[in-house]
């Protein structure tokens, strides 16, 4: 019999195609799997197949865990226990008990078949999957072989990926024998099936089919920094030339628009605006917004946000259809871009000097004249008349150094009453949230004084309100109530 053993091993392994050590990893665990039969409770049961016998002894085994941690016998052995018969032994290693080995006659033939076969089915799809993975292919072509609950399984050689029905181009019609491109999202090693993700709604996507038809990309002459998109409907790509000589927007649009139409195809019609990317932020949000022309723009750096002003003949075009266009351009940048008429800044602001003035009135004990003084200089708030070098000071008209002086004295006294204020209300909120991952004591003083106390009370928050309470930027308000959640998906 251990001479059939291991004919059935060779066997199997030329006929699959597969290792013969994957064979046998199959053969032990139809083995295992019929000796745990002998037993009415689940225990776990090691085969050990000898490669050049074929003889094999099975055991049954015990994971050591510390004493209290037993919580399942069949499998677990209490250290205590365990050192009685192996003084040297310890937590995490397994203790085994010979068994009479099972004779290979007698095992359900047809389970242990489908057993081995079923790894044998694994280790050839982990193969293809591997054997893909390695030439690292970002864009894939291939037919659709069925449909799957409105996901398409498309195959790739001898390999199936799947293309999920929410990353299918929306008003999209693929039938079974199409042959369609797309972009590898991921691999879910967890599925049953195709274990390859595919997308062609992912801004990704976009990218590589510009690679495809674009030489200069691949060999470096141009990069393509972001892109965003509305499926099937409108995208933007941002393009950089690494080389003077070369100009991004019309190589990326070629001949006649050869290139860009090739794209757009691929995309269902969607309409693909390119865009120059620029290292100055406010430059490139101005291209981003094409057609659109902005007036001016006001950039935010403490809050990744940015006034961009355009007339009431630019406005709409500006926003695009349902807000589509202001939206992509966001998206693109990776910056909040709030569209405003030239009345909307105005009036925005006049509110914000009449807050700021209050502020220097009331904090600098100055009258009306001196605040709007600082204010048409530039100041715009306590610290930097505080700390601003005093030189910058005395240069402005009116200022004397005697007043420029007290000017910052008060600034500063003004800032440790605001400072020693935060503290208390910081002390007021709850230990959880002082300690939170991300959390200052500035930040806990002014969420006290807002009212947020807990750690419950900021997870609630949504991420606009953080940022109007703190002032903190999009990404640090984001993670900040991730953290402030944490628990309650630890207690699901």
């Amino acid at each position: 019999m251990s001479r059939e053993l291991l004919l059935l091993v060779d066997a199997l392994a030329r006929e699959k195609n597969v290792h013969k050590e994957v064979v046998f990893g199959a053969l032990e665990l139809a083995l295992a799997s019929a000796t745990k039969k002998r037993f009415n409770e689940e225990v776990e049961v090691r085969v050990a197949v000898d490669r050049e016998t074929g003889e094999f002894e099975s055991f049954r085994r015990w994971q050591v865990v510390a004493d209290e941690q037993v919580e399942f016998p069949p499998h677990q052995i209490a250290l205590s226990e365990a050192q009685k018969h192996h003084a040297d032994i310890q937590v995490e290693d397994f203790i085994e008990e010979p068994l009479e080995p099972i004779e290979f006659g007698r095992i359900g033939a047809q389970a242990a078949k489908q057993v081995i076969l079923q790894r044998i089915r694994d280790a050839e799809r982990e193969q293809l999957l591997q054997d893909f993975l390695s030439r690292n292919e970002k864009l894939i072509s291939g037919s659709i072989k069925r449909m799957e609950r409105g996901d398409a399984v498309i195959e790739i050689g001898r390999l199936e990926s799947r293309l999920p029905r929410d990353q299918l181009i929306p008003k999209e019609s693929l039938r079974v024998g199409d042959r369609t491109r797309a972009y590898v999202m991921r691999v879910d090693r967890s599925a049953r099936g195709p274990q390859l993700i595919l997308s062609r709604t992912a801004p990704e996507f976009i990218i590589e089919l510009f690679r495809l038809e674009v030489p200069e990309i691949e060999e470096g002459l141009l990069e393509i920094k972001s892109a965003a998109r509305d499926p099937g409907v409108r995208a933007k790509i941002a393009v950089h030339s690494n080389d003077r000589r070369i100009d991004p927007i019309g190589t990326c649009v070629g001949m006649r628009g050869s290139r860009v139409q090739a794209v757009t195809q691929e995309l269902a019609g969607e309409r693909v605006d390119i865009v120059l990317w620029s290292a100055d932020p406010a430059q490139f949000v101005i291209g981003a917004l094409a057609p659109a022309e902005v007036s001016s723009i006001l950039v935010d750096e403490e809050k990744h946000a940015m006034d961009v002003v355009v007339d009431e003949v630019n406005l709409a075009v500006a926003i695009g259809r349902s807000g589509q266009n202001v939206r992509l351009a966001s998206e693109l940048t990776g910056w909040t871009i709030n569209l405003m008429t030239e009345q909307d800044a105005r009036k925005k602001s006049e509110e914000e000097s009449a807050v700021l003035r209050q502020l220097f009135m009331e904090k600098l004990d100055v009258d009306e004249e001196v605040a709007n003084m600082l204010i048409q200089e530039g100041f715009s708030s306590l610290e930097e008349v505080a700390y601003v070098p005093i030189q910058e000071m005395l240069e402005i008209e009116g200022l004397d150094e005697a007043t420029v002086n007290e000017l910052r004295s008060r600034a500063r006294d003004a800032l440790l009453v605001q400072a020693i204020a935060s503290e208390e209300q910081a002390e007021k909120t709850d230990l959880d949230l002082r300690t939170l991952e991300g959390m200052d004591s500035e930040l806990a003083g002014k969420l006290g004084e807002a009212g947020v106390k807990t750690r419950d009370e900021l997870a609630d928050l949504a991420v606009d309100d953080l940022i109007e309470i703190s002032g903190i930027d999009v990404e640090r308000a984001r993670s900040l109530i991730m953290k402030a959640r944490e628990h309650w998906f630890a207690q699901e």
